[in-house]
């Protein structure tokens, strides 16, 4: 039998996880409630609400990335499809930019699996010593520590970490992080702390839910600031000068 347990409608009534749509949910929960009451069962405690709006804030907070580009580029061959234009720069979202989040929590996830919820500071750096040796033995880079933007330290991370702890969800994951930072740090005599995608991602590991969900959660709030990119682009577009741009440096382009 095709049913799925989210939800389905009567001819009476639209039920949405074994709770009546009109009288339960609607002018009754907000839409963070019903991302998580539809994705996990349940609504948010006040707690968690505050770094599920804290992760989705952070995706939505940003200026010219590769997305925004993507969706920027996709209004000017399409202007009437906005929702073409959305899709395009969420489309670009993946291991490098905006999904890292997933990739991460599930190394942290994946690290600590060895670890008690107690371990000491020693065990911690070993388990963060033996990921690192992993990755450069496969030379792969050691995500969630260091940016090249912000080498003196993310400004966003602060934050982050103070509401982590305000919250209850600073801990074993957290200190995996921060170890491969201070190890990384150590070994190659400049700074590698956590940026916010890895602090980000030892939330969402911290918090106990799923890696994908976590990505899940960054990409709803990237839809947000690319519909705030492409209501400007209509009025103050820049795509056809980012394509003037490149037709100008390619000399068989011509003047």
């Amino acid at each position: 039998m095709l049913i799925t347990e989210i939800g389905y409608t009567t001819p009476t009534s639209v039920v949405i996880r074994g709770q009546d749509f009109s009288t339960q949910i609607l002018g009754k929960m907000d839409f963070l409630d019903i991302i998580m009451l539809t994705s996990v069962g349940r609504t948010p405690t006040p707690q968690e609400k505050v770094m599920l709006n804290l992760i989705m804030v952070t995706a939505a907070g940003h200026g010219i990335t590769p997305s925004v580009i993507a969706a920027r580029m996709t209004l000017l061959g399409a202007p009437e499809a906005l929702q073409g234009a959305v899709a395009a720069g969420i489309l670009g979202g993946g291991s490098v930019y905006l999904g890292p989040i997933q990739n991460i929590a599930q190394t942290l996830l994946d690290i600590s699996a060895q670890l008690t919820r107690d371990a000491s500071d020693d065990e911690v750096r070993a388990a963060a010593q033996a990921h690192i040796s992993a990755m450069a033995a496969q030379k792969k880079p050691v995500w969630g520590v260091g940016s090249a933007t912000h080498q003196a330290g993310d400004p966003r991370v602060p934050t982050m970490r103070e509401l982590a702890r305000d919250n209850g969800f600073y801990g074993l994951h957290w200190r995996v992080l921060d170890a491969i930072g201070e190890l990384l740090s150590e070994q190659k005599g400049r700074p590698f702390c956590a940026n916010g995608a890895g602090a980000l991602a030892a939330i969402v590991a911290d918090m106990g839910i799923s890696p994908a969900l976590g990505r899940g959660l960054m990409l709803t709030g990237r839809c947000a600031s690319l519909i705030a990119q492409l209501l400007e682009e209509q009025q103050t577009p820049i795509a056809q000068e980012m394509w003037d741009l490149v037709l100008k440096q390619d000399p068989r382009c011509g003047k």
